[in-house]
This record gives structure tokens, sequence and C-alpha cells, in this order.
């Protein structure tokens, strides 16, 4: 909501804001989901997007809320319908996408959406989705602490964290594609810094009905110059 100054009357004038879709990528270690649920909670009103894949859950996983879970029939479908904004297939035969319609559904209505994936399925979104995608990189402080979060997960074999450290690289290869660049160093601050950005794409001026709030501006001036 824009307020008006004090100019020896009262106004308030309300801008039309588009939602904005929120793409967030960086290479795997480096807390991209921690510093999203870090902003979440203090959002209410932002959602994620949950994405669709044809791997089976995993247990605690509930579809629609964790992933959509679809056949492999059904990806496809989605896919060559054109009902995924991006998709991607690893390990062969398991399949992950970001399906279309809730998305533009959520920025139509106004509200927010944050999305999680890697900086192909990134600039897969902004092909699609144009300026209404804001693409965030998240980047660790330094190499070696990127290295020292993978191995002091002591969930996967060497060869895996190395696997994943040559993914990091390819990551940190396409810093160019994003917009922004956020260093998480400390999660509250990487937090408070993907925050700034929301609020900042939120006063850009092709997403707001400017002229609407000119309009109302130029003719309140007019009146109470009669």
């Amino acid at each position: 909501m824009w307020v008006a100054p004090d100019l020896g009357y009262s106004g308030v004038f309300s801008l039309k804001k588009s939602g904005i879709l929120l793409v967030v990528s960086g290479p795997s270690g480096v807390g991209k989901g921690t510093v999203i649920r870090e902003l979440m909670d203090r959002r209410s009103s932002l959602t994620r997007s949950v994405s669709c894949t044809t791997r089976t859950p995993r247990p605690g996983e509930t579809d629609g809320s964790d992933y959509h879970f679809v056949a492999p029939g059904e990806f496809a479908r989605m896919r060559d319908g054109g009902e995924l904004l991006e998709w991607a297939t690893v390990h062969r035969d398991i399949s992950y996408g970001t399906p279309r319609r809730p998305v533009e559904e959520a920025l139509a209505r106004g509200e927010d959406i944050i999305l999680e994936i890697d900086y192909q399925g990134a600039r897969s979104v902004r092909l699609q989705m144009g300026g209404r995608a804001v693409l965030v990189f998240i980047a660790p402080p330094s190499w070696q602490d990127l290295r020292a979060r993978l191995v002091g997960r002591e969930t996967e074999s060497d060869a895996d964290v190395q696997k994943r450290l040559r993914t990091a690289k390819r990551e940190l290869e396409n810093m160019h594609l994003f917009r922004y660049i956020v260093v998480n160093e400390d999660v509250p601050r990487a937090a408070d810094e993907l925050g700034a950005i929301l609020v900042a794409e939120h006063c850009v001026t092709s997403r707001n009905d400017w002229r609407g709030l000119q309009s109302d501006l130029l003719g309140d001036a007019e009146a109470k110059q009669q």
C-alpha cells in the first residue's frame, strides 16, 4: 500500500501488485532449503511450489505436500502437453518437473510463490515466465565451507560427495544466469536478504498499476486546486 505524503490533505492509494515467482538455486549443501524455510516462517503468505516426480514416496513423504507423485505416463503427458515449466530426468528413469498451472494461478491472485530448482531448471523457468521469474543464487561463503557441509552430513559415501562437488562446480560456473546472489554464511541474515529481494521486486514499477496510481494522484491534485 502506498501512502500519500502530508500535503495538507489525507489520501491513501492502493497499488495493485502482481505476485512474484522467486526461483532459488545453488549447489547441494549450501542450505537453500533452510534459508527458504526461515523466510517462509516469517512470511505466511509466501507459498512453495510443489514439484511432481515419477519416483515412489519415501517414508514420511506426503503426496501434494512434499511432491506430486505421478506415474511415468502421466508425467510424459504433462511434459508433452506443455503443463510443466521445467523438467529433468535423473537416474535414467526418474523425472522431476514444476507444474505450470499452480504457479500461474498463484501469480494471478497476486500471491508470491517460491521454487527451489537447479540452474538448468531456473534457466528454463526464466525462458517460460520472462520477467515474472526472479532468479536468486544461494552461494556458500567459501569452497571449503561447502565441502565441509557435504562431508559433515555423514549420509553419503565419499564417491557421492565427490559427485556433488563436481556438480557444485557446474552450478557456480553458471552464477551469471541469476539476477541476485545471496551468500549463506548466516541463515537469518541470508533469509533477511532473500526477503529484501522480494520486497524490492514488489516495488518495481512494471509490477505495479502505476498508471492507476498516477491518475489518482493527479486527479486528486487537480481537485484540491479547484
